[in-house]
This record gives C-alpha cells, sequence and structure tokens, in this order.
C-alpha cells in the first residue's frame, strides 16, 4: 500500500511542479515557499502521522524546480515551531534575515522541514520571509510567508497525494487609483 502511495505522490508532485515550470511565474532568485503536512499527503490528519518517505518524494521533485527555474527553496516549520522556515544559510543572508537557534524534527517541525533540513547544504532557520510565490500542500497556512497581494494559480494538478495543493503568486500592489498607469506592471515594475 506505501509503495502504490509513494508512486502516486511522486506523479502528483512531478506534475505541480511541471506546471510551476510551464507557468512561466517564477523568476530565477525567487522565494519559494513549500508548507506541507506529509500526513495530509498520507490521507490522515495533519500533525498525525507525518512520513520522511514522502517528505524525500516531495523534496526531490522540487530540487528539480530550483535546478530548473534557480528559485531558493523555504520550507515552513509546523506549528510547534511557530511555522518558522528552513533556508540555505545564502538566502538568509542574502535577505538579511535573521537566523534562530532550533532543529527541525518530525514531531517539532514537522517530516516535511525536517526532511529538509537534514538534506540542503548548509541549512538555517529563520521566523520569517516574504516569499515571491509558494505551494501549500495539505492547509498548512504559507500565506503569512507570502509577500501582500497573493494571487492564487489554478493549476491542473489540485492534489497531492490525499493532500489538497494551494498555489499561489505575488505581484506589486496597484496604487494610485483611476489616474494611475499599470501596463505591463508584471514585466516592468516586478518586485525583487
Amino acid at each position: 500500500m506505501m509503495t502504490d502511495l509513494i508512486q502516486r505522490v511522486e506523479r502528483d508532485v512531478e506534475a505541480v511542479v511541471s506546471q510551476w515550470i510551464e507557468s512561466d511565474h517564477l523568476k530565477k532568485g525567487d522565494l519559494f515557499v513549500i508548507g506541507c503536512s506529509t500526513s495530509e499527503v498520507a490521507g490522515s490528519h495533519i500533525g498525525t502521522s507525518g512520513s520522511e518517505e514522502i517528505a524525500s518524494v516531495i523534496f526531490k521533485a522540487l530540487k528539480r524546480l530550483k535546478q530548473q527555474i534557480g528559485v531558493q527553496l523555504v520550507f515552513q516549520c509546523c506549528e510547534h515551531l511557530n511555522r518558522a522556515l528552513v533556508v540555505e544559510k545564502e538566502t538568509m543572508l542574502q535577505q538579511h534575515l535573521e537566523g534562530v537557534s532550533v532543529i527541525p524534527v518530525r514531531k517539532a517541525g514537522g517530516s516535511m522541514a525536517t526532511f529538509a533540513y537534514k538534506n540542503m547544504v548548509d541549512p538555517v532557520v529563520v521566523e520569517t520571509i516574504q516569499a515571491n510565490s509558494g505551494m501549500d500542500i495539505g492547509e498548512t497556512m504559507i500565506g503569512m510567508h507570502l509577500r501582500q497581494v497573493a494571487v492564487p494559480l489554478r493549476f491542473e494538478q489540485r492534489m497531492i497525494g490525499d493532500a489538497r495543493v494551494t498555489t499561489a503568486r505575488t505581484r506589486p500592489k496597484l496604487i494610485g487609483g483611476k489616474r494611475a498607469v499599470y501596463e505591463d506592471i508584471e514585466l516592468n515594475n516586478r518586485c525583487t
């Protein structure tokens, strides 16, 4: 049974990653936040049956996204670590983020963040970030880590395993009222 689930998760997450790549919403250097309940992916209630085996499959697919686009992956921890985030130390330094002293584990951080921490090159944990885009697997509430003006994306692949997938990108605020000009705002005035 677990083999069937792992194969389905692999197909599902690869489909979502391919749709992200095809969407052209991601740019090199973008911060891409991932919230993931591996329990929900496996068909259980969030926080009840985390799986680093499932996390491994998802992490592998997201590494492809990083390699092909050049995004910086950010993994959200669970509520027991106040939804802190695992990032590469290089990302923390580039973004002028402040690290915190904690190492995620399955019961305090979640399986996905724990797996990411163990498998990133030089991982650190930070409390906050303002990501350009993100993916929420299993309704883990990543909105607090997205820049203002999040725009939901409606990809064809809406599930990974048994977990709902919600995807979003962000855009600059439109300010200035009816006299303002917004033409080509996404191309010419992209938030960095």
